[in-house]
């Protein structure tokens, strides 16, 4: 069972961060997510922090005035996880499923999850961070990385994404994929699945 973080165990940006993001842009509102959200693939991919802002800023026409509080607004906007998910993989884990992570995530986040959440992500049999493959979902090239860290074919796989694109694009690589709902779908689906011992 491999599992996206973002909108599945780890939460979204809620709204309070995301207008602060907007106020230290200084931009609209509109445009700045269209912004934000149309270069995000190559930060996901592995880009320094500055240079996306600085990609950015290009594409809305202006220049941040302070880069490194856009940064630290960004990843504390990325931070907070769901309770409930998290002891769901700690059940999982407990029942013998072999599980994985496919997540798309800026290198920045990275050891911020791992210093602050090792216990529950050390259940884990392997952590895919898009910035550290050089591919983001929904690159193919994403779910086949994937699929050899955990050790199966995408055939093996059942994948969890709260975006039907993502979903779609596992689903074309191979592997069973569901759209998230609820912790409830992932214990309904996991009584399905036959554990090889």
């Amino acid at each position: 069972m491999v599992f996206d973080l973002y909108g599945v165990i780890a939460r979204t940006q809620s709204p309070e961060s995301r207008r602060r993001l907007v106020e230290l842009a200084g931009v609209p509102e509109e445009r700045f997510w269209e912004a934000y959200w149309a270069c995000r693939p190559s930060y996901d991919a592995g880009q320094s922090g500055v240079a996306y802002w600085g990609a950015v800023a290009d594409r809305l026409g202006t220049r941040f005035p302070d880069v490194p509080a856009l940064i630290d607004a960004d990843l504390h906007s990325w931070s907070d996880v769901d309770e409930s998910m998290v002891e769901v993989v700690h059940e999982l884990a407990d029942q013998g499923h072999r599980l994985g992570l496919l997540s798309n995530i800026i290198e920045e986040l990275v050891p911020f999850w791992e210093s602050r959440h090792g216990d529950w992500l050390g259940r884990f049999a392997s952590l895919t961070f898009s910035c550290r493959i050089g591919a983001a979902k929904p690159e193919r090239r994403a779910y086949e990385i994937c699929a050899e860290r955990v050790g199966a074919t995408p055939q093996d796989i059942l994948f969890f994404d709260d975006n039907p694109v993502n979903v779609a694009a596992a689903r074309e690589a191979g592997m069973a994929a569901e759209l998230f709902e609820s912790p409830r779908q992932v214990r309904a689906l996991a009584e399905t699945i036959t554990i090889r011992r």
